[in-house]
């Protein structure tokens, strides 16, 4: 069986929103009275993020579920086609050559799907296999890249998964609540995608994935589905959970693998925010340039959720040597991959 290798990377962003302009033109008016809202909102790692829906210019508040998930095929589309259509002439392949379709996505649904739609757009076969990875959250990325890379190497057929969150189209409405000042510092849009081909010469090899669950702490993180769209819950617990966990997991996936931490070249963390990613870098002995990729990616880019670690993933594009992403979300999960030089 051949080795399942990435060859190629896109990424579609919509249109940029600076993070004070947010704060003043929207949030300030939204969270007025809330005590620390400013300090927290503009504490949160963010310099600038990307939104289909600027809330200065309309406010989402307060519209249903059915009108969001309209606005979400509406938009989602364009920017899942660029981000797809970028990794294929990244790979050097033709929709064509595709035999399996992944798309991750948490934010919005429909049916038929994105999937299918882009699917049709794109011109991918007909006989075209597809999975929909849903609802996962931040962490969908890696088990994609897993079920991807698991059809390559058995099959010997190229996949394509594409994670695409549109997270403006969730604001909640105002309520004196630290955890939705939190969610809204942190979350942004994007659309990113990988090619993962079969015995590839070039790029890096899906080497191994190691899962943990937590059951116990399940209540920390969630995302509900509401008549208001989804709503996010997030516990200040979360980076404590996270600092018990990962020094095993990164143990594992990199035992199998006959390696140590110091043989890393690069680190792809999910910057689920500025706790997130000083925790993982405390907890592996890491220095801060190590988690430098994470650093920017919030800065400039935001929390995109399972899009980000794909984001990551490409600002170490130029690195020659192992390379370890990891992932959090809702469970609480951590999800890891070990990706070494094909």
């Amino acid at each position: 069986m051949s080795a399942a290798v990435v060859t190629g990377a896109g990424s579609a962003l919509p249109a940029t929103l600076e993070q004070q302009a947010a704060w003043d033109g929207f949030f300030a008016r939204h969270y007025e009275g809330v005590r620390a809202a400013e300090r927290i909102f503009l504490g949160a790692g963010v310099r600038r993020r990307h939104a289909v829906a600027n809330p200065m210019d309309e406010d989402l508040s307060g519209w249903g579920t059915g009108a969001r998930m309209a606005r979400y095929i509406q938009e989602a589309l364009p920017l899942g086609k660029q981000a797809v259509a970028g990794a294929l002439d990244a790979a050097g392949l033709a929709p064509g050559d595709v035999g399996l379709f992944a798309v991750a996505t948490c934010t919005g649904y429909a049916t038929p799907g994105l999937d299918i739609r882009l699917a049709s757009d794109l011109g991918m076969p007909p006989g075209l296999q597809r999975l929909l990875v849903g609802h996962m959250g931040c962490y969908a990325a890696i088990p994609g890249l897993a079920a991807v890379g698991d059809f390559v190497t058995a099959r010997s057929r190229p996949a394509v998964l594409l994670c695409c969150e549109l997270t403006s189209l969730h604001v909640q409405p105002a309520q004196p609540d630290l955890e939705q000042v939190v969610a809204h510092a942190l979350f942004s849009d994007a659309a990113a995608a990988v090619v993962v081909e079969p015995g590839a010469a070039r790029g890096h090899r899906l080497a191994g994935i190691v899962a943990r669950t937590d059951a116990s702490t399940a209540d920390h993180m969630t995302w509900d589905v509401t008549d208001l769209g989804f709503r996010m819950g997030l516990s200040p617990r979360v980076p404590d959970v996270l600092s018990r966990h990962v020094g095993e997991v990164v143990d594992e996936l990199l035992a199998e693998a006959g390696l140590r931490v110091e043989d890393v070249a690069g680190w792809a963390v999910h910057p689920g925010g500025p706790r997130i990613i000083d925790v993982v870098r405390d907890e592996l002995g890491l220095a801060e340039e190590q988690v430098g990729a994470s650093r920017r990616v919030l800065a400039e880019h935001g929390n995109c959720s399972s899009a980000t670690v794909l984001l990551v993933l490409q600002e170490l594009a130029d690195v020659d040597g192992p390379i370890v992403a990891m992932a959090f979300g809702p469970g609480l999960t951590l999800y890891a991959a070990l990706l070494l030089p094909a």
